[in-house]
């Protein structure tokens, strides 16, 4: 569908990532729609934990992109992969940082609805390890308190969107989302980290659907026999598993408070966790200079992510495009 290149901005002696969505699939509408939304969504977020947008434009031949920073570091899906279950303390740490840039969004009136592994980057930064950034907001909406002309094509009942896996039973059914939809997806998400596996068992994503709506999910003791868990931890990550949403956490934040009495429960942790505070947001521009198509990459071959890939792109185009957001920004 696309690919993300790694580019030098010399003037702000930095790397960014530029995402863009291929010419030939302008004429799917759905697409298009789903990378401007993406774009958009994350520039109105400025929390630390979420991934930033610097410019959105498009290409010559009318392929979109969009800037955002570079990041360096492995998705939650590659670190369970290689490393299998994590620590409680370590899952429940990054956790609660996606929390706090889940609650941003969701005060903003914008629901992910794609929460999962690979849509949660862990990196470092200022010297802190396992800062994760949330990413891909491409399901993202609005709210129905802020619902826009054209935006009814993503509300419409019957109509599912998302990764089954992680899908809340009401985002199953093609009902109307808000943040507790979020929450059960960010309830999936722990439980995978503590346990290395989901809290179901099926082969289809249909069967995976079923059970979200239909099934208990598997305790964490029996997922992962042997294993110690905090006191009150697995009782958490059940809340936030509810059928129904009124028995979830109501917020993401609500949900952070609930996974920092477990820290503190815990013998020898210290006050409760400071948690980043958002900076100021930077408005994105309704359209861009275009650039240069890029040149000596075969894209057709190039993976949709290319993150850390030592790639610099120093043609005039390029260049081009990053100056036209400038000193400052």
């Amino acid at each position: 569908m696309g690919a993300v290149y790694k580019a030098e901005q010399p003037d702000m002696n930095r790397y960014v990532a530029i995402k863009i969505l291929h010419s030939r699939y302008l004429s799917r509408s759905d697409l298009v729609s789903r990378f401007r939304r993406e774009a958009r969504a994350m520039s109105q977020l400025s929390h630390p934990n979420t991934a930033r947008v610097f410019l959105y434009g498009q290409l010559d031949d009318g392929a979109c992109y969009f800037v955002m920073e570079h990041l360096v570091g492995q998705n939650l899906a590659q670190i369970v992969r290689a490393e299998g279950a994590m620590k409680p303390k370590r899952a429940i740490r990054i956790m609660i940082q996606v929390c706090s840039a889940l609650e941003e969004a969701h005060q903003a009136g914008i629901v992910h609805r794609d929460l999962k592994p690979e849509n949660v980057f862990i990196t470092t930064q200022g010297g802190i390890r396992d800062f994760p950034k949330v990413l891909d907001f491409g399901l993202a909406k609005v709210t129905e308190r802020q619902m826009r002309p054209g935006s009814m094509v993503l509300t419409q009942q019957g109509m599912v969107f998302g990764t089954p896996e992680f899908m809340s039973p009401e985002q199953a059914h093609g009902k109307t989302l808000d943040a507790r939809s979020d929450i059960y997806s960010l309830g999936i998400i722990l439980y995978e980290l503590l346990t290395g596996k989901l809290p179901f068992d099926a082969k289809q994503p249909i069967e995976y659907i079923q059970l979200h709506v239909n099934a208990t999910p598997i305790p964490l003791s029996e997922r992962l026999p042997g294993a110690t868990f905090p006191p009150g931890l697995e009782g958490v990550v059940m809340a936030a598993l509810a059928k129904k949403p009124e028995e979830r956490y109501a917020s993401a934040a609500e949900f952070a408070a609930a996974l920092d009495s477990v820290l503190q429960a815990e013998a020898g942790e210290g006050g409760p966790i400071t948690l980043p505070t958002p900076i100021p947001a930077m408005p994105l521009p309704q359209s861009a200079a275009p650039i240069e198509p890029l040149r000596g990459i075969d894209r057709a071959k190039t993976p949709w992510l290319m993150l850390g890939v030592g790639i610099i792109l120093a043609v005039a185009g390029i260049i081009a495009l990053l100056a036209a957001f400038g000193p400052g920004s």
